[in-house]
């Protein structure tokens, strides 16, 4: 879950769009073999979205949502890492295939794709003071 914080410390969070129904949800993706759960979502971060940061080791929630892969439904369990944005790329992988937004959490809880993750934004209370 990517992060920024503005100057009076409300928290943003970036949400990109899923490619094929063009939802909004945050990065994610299944896990990467030799990399920690944490490890993997940075990098899914930065393929899908572009973002670089610092990332918690510790999970700050979950949720389930379907996922269609071609004519099934699979039902998922997300694991959502607190990403502080640092760097923003100006190329990565998924650049022509997502589009990419910064909403303030209540407003990213009420466009979220998936109920699962409207559901743990609107439980979040992220400040200024997490930012490292």
């Amino acid at each position: 879950m990517p992060l920024r914080f503005s100057a009076d410390g409300t928290a943003e969070i970036l949400l990109v769009t899923t490619r094929t129904t063009k939802r909004w949800t945050i990065p994610k993706g299944w896990p990467i073999k030799g990399l920690k759960a944490h490890e993997a979502a940075a990098r899914e971060a930065q393929e899908e979205a572009g973002v670089r940061g610092k990332v918690r080791k510790k999970s700050i929630g979950k949720y389930l949502y379907w996922k269609r892969i071609a004519d099934d439904d699979v039902l998922c369990r997300v694991k959502v890492f607190q990403l502080i944005v640092e760097q923003r790329l100006e190329d990565w992988p998924e650049r022509d295939e997502r589009r990419q937004q910064w909403f303030r959490l209540g407003d990213a809880a009420d466009l979220a794709g998936e109920a699962g993750l409207s559901a743990l934004l609107r439980s979040l209370e992220v400040t200024g003071h997490e930012r490292g």
